[in-house]
């Protein structure tokens, strides 16, 4: 039974360090993933909906983004020489990882179709030609999106019959063409669309990688084709062992983001199941470093309205029963309910009794106590969990936007490197050759 289901304890709960960070987005009380990736990749609070811009930004105003780009903690490494990476269950242009590269007034932006004409017209560029622009020498990208980055109705490989996994571009380009021509002449590139192609690659000979395993984004863990698939933890493994092989270090994005989709499908099931996969590649990556030259943080972008409740007793499955009926309407209901969402349902002018439907299958919606079609987040503070040089300066609360300050001072990469230069004068080791930032970011209600 996977852990948290039952009795056994997840790796990140292990680690040594462990604090609070406030989430909401500067114009939202209760935040979405881009405002909150924008400040934990960036080290700025940001509006909702808008990726790798100040709050000067509005969402959806094109014309207000020049001027107000931010960078990222992904940005600071590679300008330091370190390599990077990008791994995501989700599109690779979705919220989370595009924060790392893009500046967008709108994290919708996928590609040139999904931009209104007035963004277009005023030069903003959609977050799938920035993902191949923006920073080029970007060492690993892997998750889905194979859509956005080819011209409009451009059979996919994988899904031939499918209208929509077809290509969306308006502009006719090709990125994947585009991200070969960029790569130097004297390295050795390589896209990959199914797990098959990425476990034969001999990695030691790979200096970019570009792995793309669906049309949007990736399939839940519990449904996901080992065959063409990979899953999160495969993904993790193969990256590190590509960024390891600088002497310099890496920086490495992993977002488990499908987690976050689960729940606002009310699928606690599927989200739980992805939170155990995020959990299986943080341990991967834990086998793979050092405690001694690694700086690891484990955090969420935001909560959602779930709660775990009913005085279960031990050993009752986190998907069964409570062990009462309610008081009031003399039914039964789960250990897991949701505060609004799509599990909200009627029959017969009352509460569904959830004793005559199949509660434990895959996809489940949990009852929830508002109907709405789509789930919210939550507005309370997640936890972050580090361990690592430099892992204690993460405790006691803090702003979200604290952390890839934390994660720049521990590498000695960014604008303050004071701390470095001042390390060496006196004749200490200075850190930043030795520290290679890692960054576990599981996007989540676990908290």
């Amino acid at each position: 039974m996977p852990w948290g289901f039952r009795s056994s304890t997840p790796t990140w709960p292990r680690m040594s360090s462990c604090s609070w960070e406030m989430t909401y987005n500067t114009n939202a009380q209760v935040p979405d993933s881009a405002g909150t990736a924008t400040a934990y990749l960036c080290g700025v609070k940001a509006n909702e909906g808008t990726v790798g811009v100040s709050a000067a930004t509005e969402r959806t105003r094109c014309n207000t983004t020049q001027g107000n780009e931010v960078t990222s903690i992904l940005r600071w490494a590679k300008d330091a020489g370190k390599s990077v990476g990008i791994v995501t269950t989700t599109r690779v242009n979705h919220a989370t990882p595009s924060a790392a590269y893009a500046h967008s007034a709108d994290r919708d932006w996928y590609s040139d179709n999904e931009m209104p004409p007035e963004a277009l017209s005023q030069g903003c560029k959609d977050i799938a030609y920035q993902l191949m622009h923006n920073i080029r020498d970007i060492d690993v990208i892997m998750g889905g999106g194979r859509k956005y980055m080819y011209p409009k109705n451009r059979t996919d490989v994988e899904y031939e019959m499918d209208e929509k996994a077809r290509g969306t571009r308006l502009d006719g380009l090709n990125l994947i063409d585009i991200w070969k021509s960029f790569k130097p002449k004297d390295k050795h590139s390589h896209f990959v669309w199914n797990r098959t192609e990425l476990l034969k690659l001999d990695l030691y000979t790979v200096d970019y990688l570009l792995g793309l395993f669906e049309p949007g984004d990736m399939q839940y863990e519990l449904n996901r084709n080992n065959v063409t698939d990979p899953s999160l933890t495969e993904m993790v493994e193969v990256a590190i062992r590509v960024l390891r092989k600088n002497p310099k270090g890496f920086f490495l994005l992993v977002e488990g983001g499908r987690i976050d989709h689960g729940h606002h499908e009310g699928k606690a099931k599927q989200a739980l199941h992805e939170a155990v996969e995020m959990d299986r590649a943080i341990g991967q990556a834990d086998n793979m470093t050092s405690l001694e030259d690694t700086l690891t943080v484990v955090t969420a972008d935001h909560s959602h309205v779930f709660t775990f409740g009913g005085y279960t007793p031990r050993g009752n499955s986190i998907f069964g029963l409570a062990p009462m009926l309610s008081d009031t309407d003399k039914k039964p209901f789960t250990a897991i309910l949701y505060g609004n969402g799509p599990g909200y349902k009627v029959v017969g002018g009352e509460r569904e009794n959830v004793s005559m439907v199949d509660y434990a299958h895959n996809n489940y919606q949990a009852q929830s106590a508002v109907p709405l079609r789509h789930e919210t987040h939550g507005g309370e503070d997640v936890a972050v969990f580090a361990k690592g040089p430099m892992a204690h300066l993460l405790h006691g609360v803090h702003e979200q936007n604290y952390i890839p300050h934390v994660m720049a001072y521990a590498a000695c990469i960014g604008a303050n490197l004071n701390h470095c230069t001042q390390a060496s004068s006196a004749g200490s080791p200075a850190p930043g050759p030795l520290l290679l930032p890692l960054a576990l970011l599981s996007l989540s209600s676990l908290f």
